[in-house]
Order: structure tokens, then C-alpha cells, then sequence
């Protein structure tokens, strides 16, 4: 634990929870209470806090898949504590540990807000992520049903390039994907929106068939995060009347390593790459 003045930082913990949920609503994000457990079970020396006053003022998580790459996300201040320097403190915090721990590469998706924060750490800009988006009602995800074909754990690594089998298995307990062939698709309930992603296929024809599918037999509104380089994906969006609602940048830190965007027409998640 780390006290500065009235404040101190800390490890996020599940009593954080409604806290951080509520912190990451005012922002204006998706993520919900089910997404902040994912992070602490698959993380939970890697999600950070700062306290003041006995509130939850800031939070920073570092995601790790294994120890080739880790991930950062949720990098949140509340509003009346911004300009104080947390996110520079919790965010210098987390890419410490990250480096004791020998992580080879650091990934993260910026806003244009945090893109200097990041790169006066070191990180380079990749490529550009998009969220697009479509209206529906108010209508729960319907649950999939569970499937004996599990492409994902063989599929994914190459894609992706490491292994984030944890991830995948924390998300198919939530809700099994659903899978053709050598193609995948994960969707999950959202704050605002459900969330499309990730989708991972070699063949455009099956990852259209996989989530026009899921899309229009789901009267939900929608989320969907993909690399504007994959034209396929792009296309698909516009087709079943996606439009496009945020663009961030993927930035990395240390050894280069590179995805596969034209196979991946749906990230996990700005958080969780």
C-alpha cells in the first residue's frame, strides 16, 4: 500500500466492485459488475486503486497473458479527483510490476485523451481500433447453448498471438460461444449495449454466417469493437446496420507482436485486447 497526503493506492478487491462499477458508468462505459469480477479473478494482484477518504477515486488493471503480453484497461478517475495525477501514478505502478514480472510486451487501447499520457511511457501507436454500434431495445442477451466444438482453444493463439485460453474459458462459463468450423464468436451482456466479441474466423463467409446469426436473432442493442483494417468486418457492420461511434488506438510497449486483424473481426474488449 502506497499513502500520499489523503490518499493511497492499493489493490482493487472485490468489495470494490459497486464502487468501480459506478465509476466506470459515469464514464460513460459499458463494462458491468461481471466484467470487474472477470478482471479481479483472471488479475487480482494486477487491478489497482486509489483511495481517498475511504473512496474509490482511481483505477488501473493489468491484464496478464502469461508472460508474453499483459494488458492495461479500466484506466478510470472520477471526476472530482482528475488533475491530481492518478492515472500517471497507478498507470507508472502497474507497468513497474509489469516489468518485474519480465512481461515481455504491454498493450492497451487509448483514447485521444490518454494517448500522451501513454506515449510519455513509452508507447507506440499500432493501429486503430472502432466501436460501431447498433439500436435495439431493451431486451436481455439470450443465452447460447453450450457447444462440444471449442475451436477457440486452438484457434485463438496464432491469431491473437499468445495464449489467453483463462480469458476464453472465464467468458465461456458466462456465456458459451458459439462456433462453425474452424470460427468462434463470444458475446456478452453489456451496462447499456450487449457486447459482440471476440470473433475470430479464416473465412469471411463463416464469420458472416456467425454473426448475422446472433445479431438479428437478438433484439438487443449492440457493441462491436474491430480493427478498421479487417474490410470484411467493416463491410458485415454496415450491412446489418452498425455505425461506427468511437475510434481508439492500440499501443504497445516493449517486443513488437503483432495480431492477425484480418482474421479477427471482433476484439474482447477495450480492456482486454
Amino acid at each position: 500500500m502506497t499513502r500520499t497526503g489523503g490518499d493511497k493506492m492499493r489493490r482493487l478487491c472485490a468489495e470494490d466492485i459497486p464502487a468501480a462499477t459506478l465509476l466506470s458508468a459515469q464514464a460513460g462505459w459499458n463494462q458491468t459488475a461481471e466484467d470487474w469480477r472477470t478482471l479481479l479473478e483472471l488479475s487480482p494482484e494486477g487491478c489497482l486503486a486509489i483511495e481517498v477518504d475511504g473512496h474509490l477515486a482511481a483505477t488501473t488493471t493489468l491484464l496478464c497473458y502469461g508472460r508474453r503480453l499483459a494488458w492495461i484497461g479500466m484506466v478510470l478517475t472520477k471526476a472530482e479527483y482528475q488533475r491530481r495525477g492518478f492515472a500517471r501514478r497507478l498507470l507508472a505502478r502497474a507497468l513497474e510490476n509489469a516489468d518485474t514480472m519480465g512481461i515481455a510486451t504491454i498493450k492497451l487501447d487509448a483514447t485521444d485523451q490518454g494517448q500522451p499520457l501513454y506515449g510519455s511511457f513509452g508507447f507506440r501507436s499500432e493501429q486503430e481500433v472502432e466501436r460501431w454500434s447498433r439500436a435495439g431495445g431493451n431486451e436481455l442477451l439470450p443465452a447460447n447453448r453450450a457447444s462440444v466444438e471449442e475451436p477457440w482453444r486452438d484457434l485463438d493463439s496464432p491469431v491473437f498471438g499468445t495464449d489467453r485460453s483463462q480469458l476464453l474459458e472465464r467468458l465461456a462459463r458466462l456465456n458459451p460461444p458459439s462456433s462453425i468450423s474452424r470460427s468462434y464468436l463470444f458475446t456478452r451482456s453489456g451496462r447499456v449495449t450487449a457486447y459482440l466479441g471476440p470473433c475470430v474466423s479464416k473465412d469471411p463467409r463463416t464469420a458472416r454466417h456467425l454473426i448475422e446469426e446472433c445479431v438479428q436473432n437478438a433484439r438487443c442493442a449492440w457493441s462491436w469493437d474491430l480493427f478498421p483494417r479487417n474490410q470484411d468486418a467493416v463491410a458485415l457492420a454496415r450491412d446489418l446496420g452498425f455505425s461506427p461511434h468511437r475510434r481508439l488506438m492500440r499501443m504497445a510497449r516493449g517486443k513488437e507482436l503483432c495480431e492477425k486483424p484480418k482474421a479477427i473481426y471482433a476484439i474482447a474488449g477495450f480492456e482486454l485486447g
